[in-house]
């Protein structure tokens, strides 16, 4: 049977999801199945002859939402076409289920492995969960009710009651002790965590965990088309809406990398993915002379270079290859490198996948 973790909120198996689904619930309203299909011939496939009637409200895909049945929708889509999802990829589904279609379910398709992307489903999740607490009662379940299951709820007790992932997790372990989320989706709770409770995609952090999701999928032998890659700011469409930007963003926000060549954008300070730096050259040059005090780190030089997102101007990234030259789109400057392994920055630090732009080879101005 499945746990009570607060008022309204249960955690469960698939075993318990079934239950309420075939026989119906008075206390249970509302379903989130965290499976690695969306499709309710999922429980079917568990139990051999398991029927359970369903009636679908909405389908949603990343970038795009297909609604079968308008008046049953009160959920907003969730726009991931800039994330580390890929389009056409369900987000998730949203139906009655169950006898006399009584339960409301929202299923999620996510594997229960380290690489799998937790952080781009939770707000959806989230979002589910708050609503059907308002209106009944909801059973967040997985498979086996330990790892899936037990991270979106780590993640909603963080949200709602501003609880540190290891104090969150010891909470829900007092109403079902054997949860335990796999080591990835621990470390992207922390992300969480340090994002402020919320799936901020404009964070350095968001930033550096898309490019270690790009980065794995083209270790795995994934093709990385345009689609994954971010928008060109070079595009006059890209560049309006930058400038119409909320005003609490700051002006550095609205910063432009410009060709120094042709003056064509080729990336906003929003592209940029911040690293902190090294201690670069200087920690191998303990064994030469050189005037004024060799410890006196002040006298460094900041980084020589950005390192940015891919870009839809960069083809070479869309070509495949494992390094290459980063050329403007316009006039075919060089602009600097990418390499899917890894670049060093000046300052010491190593950033992986690295797509770098030389600043010598770029101006700042506003947009």
């Amino acid at each position: 049977m499945p746990y009570r973790v607060r008022e309204n909120l249960f955690i469960g198996n698939i075993g318990d999801a079934a239950e309420v689904l075939q026989n119906g619930s008075s206390e249970i309203t509302h379903i989130l199945s965290i499976l690695s299909s969306a499709s309710i011939s999922i429980f079917s496939e568990w139990r051999s002859g398991l029927t359970i009637p369903t009636k679908e409200i909405k389908k949603v895909y990343v970038g795009a939402s297909e609604v079968e049945d308008d008046s049953a929708s009160d959920d907003d889509t969730v726009d991931l076409s800039s994330s580390a999802m890929s389009p056409g990829k369900i987000l998730y589904a949203l139906e009655y289920a169950g006898k006399d279609l009584k339960a409301v379910r929202m299923a999620v398709p996510m594997r229960d492995m380290e690489s799998e992307n937790l952080l781009d489903h939770l707000d959806v999740c989230l979002s589910f969960i708050d609503e059907s607490r308002k209106k009944g009662s909801v059973l967040v379940h997985c498979f086996a009710g330990v790892s899936r299951s037990a991270a979106i709820i780590t993640a909603y007790l963080m949200r709602s009651e501003h609880l540190s992932q290891e104090d969150a997790l010891e909470s829900l372990r007092q109403s079902c002790e054997f949860v335990c989320p796999n080591d990835g989706f621990l470390d992207q709770l922390k992300l969480f965590e340090e994002m402020g409770f919320k799936v901020d995609r404009s964070n350095s952090i968001y930033k550096r965990f898309r490019l270690k999701v790009l980065g794995e999928s083209y270790n795995r032998g994934e093709r990385i088309d345009s689609s994954k890659l971010g928008a060109d700011p070079g595009l006059p469409t890209e560049v309006s809406s930058e400038v119409e930007a909320p005003s609490d963003a700051g002006n550095n926000s609205r910063s432009a990398y410009r060709c120094k060549k042709c003056r064509r954008v080729v990336a906003l300070q929003s592209n940029v993915v911040d690293h902190i730096p090294g201690e670069g050259e200087t920690s191998f040059d303990w064994h030469k002379r050189k005037s004024g005090n060799p410890f006196n780190k002040s006298e460094e030089t900041e980084c020589s270079s950005i390192f940015v997102e891919p870009l839809q101007w960069m083809t070479a990234v869309e070509e495949g290859a494992l390094e290459g030259k980063l050329s403007c789109a316009h006039c075919e400057a060089r602009l600097g490198y990418f390499n899917w392994s890894g670049i060093q920055c000046s300052c010491g630090s190593w950033i992986t996948p690295a797509f770098q732009l030389h600043k010598s080879r770029v101006d700042i101005s506003s947009v």
